[in-house]
């Protein structure tokens, strides 16, 4: 066995039966091309390798034969390997990891000189996803010429992966984002052009200038939630509170802390649809001391009802789905609570929670409309999705 099939699937099977094309070109971020590729295949896809000549002077064949289980095409033969790949549909998508400023020219060109640009040239005219992920001095980006060129393919349907801005340079994606977008090309497009906006986290109500009050909410529903709304094609933001996991880099977020700073966000809401997992706050201190209050005292803290929030998002979006958490609750008497909330808030959805059989990556759940109450419990991977299908058919 391979060293690649002993890794196959390890995290998912999200790319099981998909084969992704990864040209890799001179850049010296080709060093990351082979933990790409590995965790690509980890999630289940078949990478083939693509190596332009100055890829090689980077990184070696060998190591990418390595790391993919599959010779890289390092030229093009009697065997027009850049025509099978894709007029023959043997390969999903094409990603170009990293791309130079050199490649993405030539590509916007129609300049076929190598193996990279040339089953870039066959991909496009083959209707295949194509992603480009820059990785250049920041200099060469901007330069009007390489500008024109990227804008130039984004109009032939190209996908740009970052780059994301460092100390002058133009930083190519992390392996992350790289494999996030394969989900995303590989997967239905049921919400492209959507745009979503999902609210999570805890909120956190200050009682002094260290201190606050909050909850044990980690955020993770709310980061499952994104992550699938952008792999189905959405344009997906988050607004989060605190959280305890790590934030998808690649998905624009805004952070609040209070429920008074949420509040001001909500007049900027012009999404689609807003689906709130947010654990919010029910009550804060009515008075917030300066300072630290000292750890050698007992103090007194008054709390007062927060206003909720749901009704503001309502009034700027049509479609709100929102979340009840409850304890302790028969099936009937949880669906009750959640018909309510949703009656109450004029909201198309509510998620009805039971924190009691709720776990970090798992929770139990139901999804209550006015027609309809569907238990979609297992892991918030599979929640996330049975949400967005719901997005999906009333979107």
């Amino acid at each position: 066995m391979h060293p690649a099939e002993e890794i196959f699937c390890e995290k998912s099977n999200k790319l099981r039966g998909k084969t992704i094309v990864i040209g890799i070109t001179g850049s010296i971020a080709a060093t990351e091309c082979f933990s790409a590729i590995r965790e690509l295949i980890r999630h289940g896809a078949k990478v083939i390798p693509v190596m332009s000549a100055e890829a090689q002077k980077i990184i070696t064949p060998m190591s990418i034969e390595f790391a993919s289980g599959i010779k890289p095409i390092t030229e093009l033969t009697g065997q027009a390997e850049h025509v099978h790949l894709f007029d023959k549909g043997e390969a999903d998508a094409l990603l170009i990891y990293p791309a130079t400023a050199n490649t993405i020219s030539k590509i916007a060109s129609g300049i076929d000189d190598g193996p990279v640009t040339s089953v870039a040239s066959v991909a496009l005219g083959a209707g295949i996803p194509v992603a480009v992920a820059p990785a250049m001095h920041s200099s060469m980006l901007t330069n009007p010429a390489v500008s024109k060129n990227v804008d130039l393919l984004k109009e032939f349907g190209v996908s740009f992966i970052g780059p994301h801005e460092n100390n002058g340079r133009a930083k190519v994606a992390s392996k992350d984002e790289l494999v996030a977008w394969a989900f995303r090309m590989t997967s239905k497009d049921d919400l492209t052009n959507k745009k979503i906006l999902i609210i999570g986290g805890r909120s956190e109500e200050p009682i002094d200038s260290m201190r606050v009050i909050t909850n044990r909410s980690t955020g993770l529903m709310a980061v499952k939630l994104a992550e699938r709304a952008f792999e189905r094609g959405s344009d997906v933001e988050m607004w989060m509170g605190g959280t305890s996991v790590q934030l998808p880099e690649y998905i624009p977020t805004k952070r609040f802390g209070s429920v008074s700073e949420l509040e001001k966000l909500v007049e900027s809401i012009n999404h689609d649809i807003v689906i709130v997992p947010a654990a919010l706050a029910d009550f804060a201190p009515d008075t917030v001391e300066e300072g630290k209050i000292p750890s050698d005292k007992s103090f007194s803290v008054h709390l007062n009802p927060v206003p909720k929030v749901l009704p503001s998002i309502r009034k700027k979006c049509n479609l709100v789905i929102g979340f009840k958490a409850e304890s302790g609750l028969s099936r009937e008497d949880l669906i009750a609570r959640a018909k309510k909330r949703m009656e109450e808030y004029d909201l198309n959805a509510v998620i009805a929670n039971d924190i009691d059989v709720a776990g970090r990556s798992a929770t139990s759940v139901i999804l209550v409309t006015k027609d309809k109450e569907v238990d979609i419990s297992g892991l918030k991977t599979k929640v996330a999705n049975s949400i967005m299908d719901y997005c999906s058919s009333i979107l």
